[in-house]
C-alpha cells in the first residue's frame, strides 16, 4: 500500500508507528450477493494531504465510504484510522472521522447553530465546548451572522460549508466528502474546494474527496483512481500522469479506464 508522505503525531495515548497514515485501506473487498463492488482496494492518506478519490458513477466510491464510516461492515480487508482498526476499535476510529455525505443532511427547519449543537451533543461534547467550537467554525466559513437563521434560508454553497463546519466540530483527523459539490455552480465549487484545501494546510487534516469531476483534482493533490471497484492508480497528480504517459490527469484517467474497458463492470 502506497502512502502520500507527511504525518502528524497521534494525540491519543495509544501509540502508532511513525509511518502509519491517517487512513490506511488494505485489501478491501465487498460484494452484494454475487456482485463484487470493491476488489482488493488498497491506499493510504497521511496527515495534511488532500486526496481525490476519482471515479465514474458506479465505480464503488459510495460503497467505499460506507465501509470506512461503518455503515457497512468490513468482511475482507482492513481499514485503519490513526492505527485504530475499524473492526477491533470502531469507537476510537470513528471518533477520528468527520463526514460530509453526498445528500444534504442538515435539518432545514433548525437554525445553523441548532444543527451544530445537535451534532456536538451526539459526540458527547460539553455545551460550553460546542458553543466555542461552533463560533470558531462559523467564523471560519464566514457565516457567524447567519447562526440563528434557519438552514432553509441559506444558499447551496452556504449549506455545504455549514456541513463541513459541523463535520469538524469534534475535531477529527480525517475528513471524508462524498461528491460534496453536486448541484453547485462553478464559483461555489471553487469556494468549497479552496476551503477544504485551507483546512489541510492549516490543521494538518487528511481529506478524502470523492468525485467524478477531474478538474476538482489540483496539482499537488493525491489521487486514487477507482474504476469498476479496483484501484488503477494512486499517487500525486503529476506522478499518476507520468505513469500513464499522459500530459493531464484527464488524459491519464481516460487511458487507465479505457485499458480496463473490457472488464466486467460493477455498480455502487
Amino acid at each position: 500500500m502506497a502512502c502520500f508522505e507527511t504525518d502528524l503525531p497521534d494525540r491519543h495515548a495509544v501509540p502508532r508507528p511513525a509511518a502509519e497514515p491517517v487512513l490506511a485501506v488494505e485489501g478491501l473487498s465487498h460484494s452484494f450477493g454475487n456482485r463484487t463492488v470493491l476488489d482488493d482496494v488498497s491506499f493510504g492518506i497521511p496527515a495534511g494531504r488532500f486526496a481525490v478519490l476519482l471515479g465514474l458513477n458506479g465505480a464503488g466510491k459510495t460503497t467505499l465510504f460506507s465501509l470506512i464510516t461503518r455503515i457497512y461492515n468490513t468482511r475482507r480487508g482492513s481499514i485503519r484510522v490513526f492505527g485504530f482498526d475499524m473492526r477491533q476499535h470502531p469507537t476510537q476510529a470513528l471518533a477520528r472521522i468527520g463526514v460530509v455525505f453526498q445528500q444534504p443532511t442538515l435539518d432545514p427547519d433548525l437554525t445553523v447553530l441548532q444543527n451544530l449543537r445537535y451534532h456536538g451533543g451526539l459526540h458527547g461534547l460539553a455545551p460550553a465546548v460546542i458553543e466555542e467550537r461552533a463560533a470558531e467554525e462559523l467564523a471560519r466559513i464566514g457565516l457567524s451572522e447567519r447562526a440563528d437563521e434557519r438552514v432553509r434560508t441559506l444558499s447551496g454553497g452556504q449549506r455545504r460549508r455549514v456541513e463541513i463546519a459541523r463535520a469538524l466540530l469534534h475535531q477529527p483527523s480525517l475528513l471524508l466528502l462524498d461528491e460534496p459539490t453536486v448541484g453547485l455552480d462553478i464559483e461555489l465549487r471553487r469556494q468549497v474546494l479552496d476551503h477544504v484545501h485551507d483546512l489541510c494546510r492549516e490543521r494538518g487534516l487528511a481529506v478524502l474527496w470523492a468525485t467524478h469531476l477531474i478538474d476538482e483534482a489540483r496539482q499537488g493533490d493525491g489521487v486514487v483512481v477507482l474504476h469498476r471497484g479496483r484501484v488503477l492508480a494512486e499517487g500525486l497528480v503529476d506522478a499518476v500522469c507520468v505513469a500513464a504517459g499522459a500530459a493531464t490527469l484527464g488524459q491519464a484517467f481516460a487511458r487507465l479506464t479505457e485499458a480496463k474497458g473490457t472488464q466486467k463492470g460493477t455498480r455502487e
